[in-house]
């Protein structure tokens, strides 16, 4: 037992210091946010001598609405991602149709393409449907994008399915709809999971899509917002960082309370071909 200890000893030492490189500046972000600048220059790794709480009811006066939008706007791409790809994960799973290896060979490819890649091309389909400036010019590409994944997750875990129990479903006189809601989607649940949250960190977090289609300040989201929040405070750090917690916290919310979901969903066959 003592030499099984010893073994592991460096990788607990490795994960000790993973875990430090993650933690410290998360703490230190949120500790330079509450400091004013002649603190943070004079008492960098201190604690505050004042701890400045209307750095917060700055920033969130100043993003509060772009925050908004964001969660509008990744909520409803989620949402979406995840119906689009479980129903054609189901297809594809369960459904012989001519091209179909060749079709779904075709979507995996897509996921070797940078996104950098179709900018250009997906800005100017998006512009020549007239969708500028508008959230659907964010959902619909979200949506578009984020399948590719999603469908090849779910056709690994839905072919784990057994036959005989989607049969019985059949043979009992359920259609394919009421087979895909009623016994596909429940056990689903996991993978789903994984997946909204994949989704979610992405769309919440994208800068360079939002700052090309959006000009309407009203209609931003907010990784642009707290840019630009930036730039109006470049002087002054405290309500900048301040900005960027309030940032994180829909993030964290949604990792304490799905992070369950997304361990069974990456432990429990999610990732089966």
């Amino acid at each position: 037992m003592r030499a099984e200890t010893i073994r592991e000893l460096p990788i607990k030492l490795v994960l000790i210091l993973l875990i430090i490189l993650t933690v410290v500046p998360l703490a230190l972000m949120l500790m330079l946010s509450l400091k004013s600048n002649a603190d943070i220059y004079s008492n960098f790794w201190g604690v505050p001598e004042k701890f400045h709480w209307e750095h917060y009811a700055l920033a969130w006066n100043a993003t509060r609405n772009y925050l908004w939008n964001t969660l509008t706007v990744a909520g409803l791409s989620t949402v979406g991602v995840l119906f689009f790809s479980s129903l054609a994960g189901y297809v594809f799973a369960r459904h012989e149709f001519p091209f179909r290896d060749l079709l779904y060979t075709g979507i995996l490819a897509l996921m070797m393409i940078p996104g950098i890649m179709t900018l250009t091309p997906l800005f100017l389909l998006v512009r020549d449907l007239g969708l500028l400036n508008s959230h659907l010019a964010l959902i619909l590409p979200y949506i578009a994008g984020g399948q590719m994944l999603g469908i090849f997750l779910c056709r690994g875990f839905i072919a784990e399915i057994s036959k005989e129990l989607v049969e019985a479903a059949r043979i009992d006189g359920a259609g394919e709809f009421t087979v895909y809601f009623h016994v596909v989607l429940p056990l689903l649940k996991p993978v789903l999971a994984t997946i909204g949250i994949m989704q979610f960190f992405a769309i919440y977090n994208d800068f360079i899509w939002p700052l090309i289609t959006i000009s309407d300040n009203s209609r931003q989201v907010f990784t642009v917002a707290l840019m630009i929040f930036g730039a109006e405070n470049d002087l002054d750090m405290g309500p900048v960082l301040a900005g960027y917690v309030v940032g994180c916290l829909p993030l964290v919310i949604l990792i304490a309370f799905g992070m369950k979901s997304f361990v069974a969903g990456t432990t429990s066959g999610a990732l089966k071909t």
